[in-house]
């Protein structure tokens, strides 16, 4: 039997000359992601999850326990991202595909069970921060509508469901744009915080940590919180696959998405201790809000929208990330079929982002939002160790050509003490 075999743009050809009707069997090509994200965009991207998933959530939760060291704490927990964010550079360049994490532990330990655990840990950390910054949404938009919280956490998840859902460059467009809004919002707190509201709160000079003292033990067990502020970098891994020229982008927007997020964060924190007492501080689950109860009520309800906007951003790239991290895997065969489903008219994981959606809103409703953002973090520290080991077996054993960004093979150690050190602090 002859035959001839050929390649088409719509998928494989096959004809059999044997049979006097022309046999041709078309098999459609997979639908895949669309490469669309550029440099600006994508730091935007991590920015965006980055400042809207802590710093208008968890001052508060920090200062609780740093006291008015809390921007000490979020200097400590920079310092633990930064190792591991080169890291995730060199990794992501390396492995330029969605459910990143998941095919950096494949890479390293070649253990299928372990691949599939880790993307499922990467994706239930994403489910759990958003729906603590969900709730945070919902508390800064209860006093502008007069609706309960509860109800406002569902709405909010349904609303940035269908927002993910549209499409990828869409997506991420509209969450670019609420990125400017929520850091504008946090250049207008540092201004009024230490510009124009009363200085009822700490003086700057309080707020420099002693070098010897028990209240490093505060300040270890704030910055575990305050990590949960910078969780947002690892996300623009996950969706290196849609990224153009990830070789050049992803390290350029990882580093800029740090160093931007630790300026703003230490220069907000400063500003709301300097102008909100402790005790008024700590118990608020809308911390920033507090600066300006001094204010007009114009003031106060134009900040609430801003904050809501910023915190739902949060949400947006979180459900972005966790459904492509489930997409990633079952594409790969780790889990089922289904929620590799692309839908073909808006390109995205259909079914991984409803699956991701209603996760989300069952976890709203029943747990606090402290309690969401320690375990995320808790949850990303054990993710970070496993990814800086396999990124040291893979400098080991893996040849080393090819272009990519690469790091000296300490950046990876230091990430995984820092990481497993940041983890104790939970014990504490």
């Amino acid at each position: 039997m002859t035959g001839h075999y050929g390649l088409s743009r719509h998928g494989l050809i096959i004809s059999d000359k044997v049979l006097q009707n022309k046999m041709t069997i078309v098999v459609p090509e997979k639908q895949k992601l669309r490469r669309a994200l550029n440099a600006p965009l994508l730091t935007l991207y991590g920015l965006g999850v980055t400042v809207g998933a802590g710093i208008y959530v968890l001052v508060g939760a920090t200062a609780s326990q740093a006291g008015p060291y809390a921007p000490a704490a979020f200097l400590v927990a920079a310092f633990v991202v930064a190792f591991t964010a080169f890291s995730y550079a060199e990794l992501s360049t390396r492995y330029p595909v969605s459910a990143g994490e998941a095919a950096y532990v494949e890479a390293g330990f070649g253990a299928k069970w372990l691949t599939a655990g880790v993307g499922l840990t990467v994706a239930a950390s994403g489910v759990i921060s958003a729906a603590a910054v969900s709730i945070g949404a919902a508390s800064y938009l209860e006093p502008l509508i007069g609706i309960s919280r509860q109800v406002l956490t569902i709405g909010v998840v349904a609303v940035i469901a269908l927002v993910a859902l549209w499409g990828i460059t869409q997506s991420v467009t509209v969450a670019a744009v609420i990125t400017v809004i929520e850091i504008s919002g946090l250049a207008f707190v540092i201004y009024w915080g230490f510009g124009v509201a009363d200085a009822a709160g700490a003086g700057l000079v309080d707020m420099i940590p002693p070098l010897a003292g028990s209240h490093w033990t505060g300040i270890g067990v704030a910055s575990l919180l305050a990590f949960f502020a910078f969780i947002g970098f690892e996300d623009m891994a996950n969706v290196a696959e849609e990224v153009k020229d990830p070789t050049r982008t992803m390290p350029k927007a990882i580093i800029w998405t740090l160093v931007l997020a630790t300026v703003m964060y230490v220069g907000t924190t400063s500003a709301v201790l300097f102008a909100v007492p402790l005790d008024r501080l700590v118990d608020s689950s809308a911390p920033l809000a507090l600066v300006f109860e001094g204010a007009s009520v114009r003031v106060q309800q134009g900040f609430g929208l801003v904050a809501v906007v910023a915190t739902v951003n949060g949400v947006l790239i979180q459900m972005i990330m966790a459904s492509r991290v489930l997409y990633g895997l079952a594409d790969r065969g780790h889990l089922p079929a289904v929620l590799a489903t692309v839908s073909p008219r808006t390109q995205t994981p259909a079914i991984a982002v409803l699956c991701v959606a209603g996760v989300i809103m069952v976890l709203t409703q029943t747990l606090p939002i402290e309690a969401l953002a320690e375990k995320t973090s808790q949850i990303v520290l054990g993710v970070f160790a496993l990814v800086n080991v396999a990124l040291i077996r893979i400098k080991r054993h893996a040849p080393q050509e090819g272009t990519y960004f690469k790091v000296p093979v300490v950046v990876p150690y230091l990430g995984l003490v820092t990481s497993v050190a940041l983890f104790g602090t939970s014990f504490l």
